[in-house]
């Protein structure tokens, strides 16, 4: 776990970097990113008690994966080394409890963002436990919205001349299926996505 989180931390400080070089002096407020992600989470939850609904916890994992990207940025800001970093996360993960009502931890969650600014590691352990969504999952989710990431930016994300509809899918349904035939415990297994997504774009796009 300890070796996924220094990993992670690498990937989000790569690829901030590649956004704008001089990101941690630029006080973007990735706090705020994280309690708008947190309200659209809600709805997935579901919240309206005037219809029926049932979360929908595909979409929950996903939104989790993007508070990710956020909260690594945050501790990255502190100047800590990775190492360091990563034993205090895996050490919060270790003292969350999980509640008994998702909706009212995700309210804590989010008011302990808005309270603070900053990231609440065991606050967010605990939304994870309320899906029963593991580690893994989170890396492996993690790794590959962040390669996907790259991709974007290496394919003319900014200009305009990248092509979000790969053979008339979205390339996130193109990512889940890369992943699930590639062996996600590799070492190189974000350069085995890379490669691939590289692979199956020129093919459908070309």
């Amino acid at each position: 776990m300890k070796q996924q989180i220094v990993t992670m931390l690498e990937l989000q400080g790569d690829m901030n970097t590649k956004v704008h070089a001089d990101w941690t002096q630029q006080n973007f407020e990735w706090y705020r990113a994280i309690w708008v992600e947190c309200a659209e989470l809600l709805d997935h939850y579901g919240w309206k008690w005037w219809k029926k609904q049932t979360p929908d916890v595909d979409q929950i994992a996903l939104e989790l994966v993007d508070i990710w990207h956020f909260g690594l940025s945050l501790l990255l800001l502190k100047g800590d080394s990775n190492n360091s970093i990563a034993e205090l996360v895996v050490a919060e993960f270790a003292q969350q409890q999980g509640g008994d009502n998702f909706a009212e931890d995700l309210e804590q969650f989010t008011a302990q963002t808005l309270i603070s600014k900053d990231f609440d590691v065991a606050g967010f352990a605990r939304l994870m436990n309320g899906i029963n969504m593991d580690f893994e999952s989170l890396y492996v989710g993690y790794v590959g919205k962040n390669v996907l990431n790259f991709f974007r930016q290496d394919n003319g994300y900014q200009d305009g001349s990248y092509h979000k509809q790969w053979g008339g899918r979205e390339d996130n349904e193109h990512l889940v299926e890369i992943v699930a035939r590639l062996d996600t415990s590799a070492a190189d297994f974000k350069d085995q996505l890379y490669s691939e997504m590289d692979i199956v774009y020129k093919r459908l796009t070309s």
